[in-house]
């Protein structure tokens, strides 16, 4: 095999077309050369605008028809007005995490490093201990959360054993700070969040965290 049909071989993917009772595996090649009218450029550049300028005067033209209650039965782009709108949340939204609390206040998490395991992005850092009384029973001593790594994919929400981490605070990730340290949630910040979580609710923890964002 020449090194032009491994590079070809290699570029595409695969693709599962189904019918009937029978599957099609056919190969999609990657284009890797662009046509002489690409490589022109200003074309693209008009054609991209053709799309920008059909989309403005289309929302602005069904927008100026709903004012004289026209065409109701067409829909436009809305821009939400965050952070004094906000955009209705799925319950299956993946928010902020959180670490849940045992009854006595202790954190649920038995240091089985299953959700660092898992983690695709490798964001979460752990180190455990034992309790004094309890040897047999381990806790994290540390545990961070690098969110500016997190891909908030849930895949530590799913592998956890005993519910110790869960992402339906229905918060979005934040996005001040000057430094990666800024992006670094530490256990109490986790545990904290539980706690103003059944203090507060959904609702209330969201309208604290955007009352930052609101000051701008």
């Amino acid at each position: 095999m020449t090194r032009s049909n491994k590079r070809s071989a290699f570029s595409g993917q695969l693709s599962l077309t189904k019918k009937g009772n029978l599957l099609k595996i056919s190969q999609m090649k990657r284009i890797e050369e662009m046509s002489l009218w690409e490589r022109i450029y200003f074309p693209e550049i008009f054609r991209g605008l053709m799309v920008t300028g059909y989309r403005f005067w289309r929302n602005l033209t069904i927008h100026t028809l709903h004012l004289f209650g026209l065409a109701k039965h067409l829909q436009a782009a809305v821009t939400v007005q965050y952070p004094d709108e906000r955009a209705p949340f799925p319950d299956t939204f993946r928010g902020r995490h959180r670490l849940t609390l045992k009854e006595d206040g202790l954190v649920q998490c038995t240091a089985c490093f299953l959700c660092a395991t898992a983690c695709p992005a490798d964001c979460i850092y752990i180190e455990a201990g034992e309790y004094p009384d309890n040897p047999m029973e381990k806790f994290p001593v540390r545990y961070e959360i690098d969110t500016l790594r997190c891909i908030y994919c849930g895949f530590c929400v799913e592998a956890c054993p005993c519910d110790a981490i869960r992402m339906d605070t229905g918060v979005h990730p934040a996005n001040w700070g000057f430094s990666r340290k800024d992006f670094v949630e530490n256990k109490e910040l986790l545990m904290k969040r539980s706690r103003e979580l059944e203090e507060k609710g959904r609702e209330g923890l969201y309208e604290e965290h955007v009352r930052q964002y609101r000051k701008v």
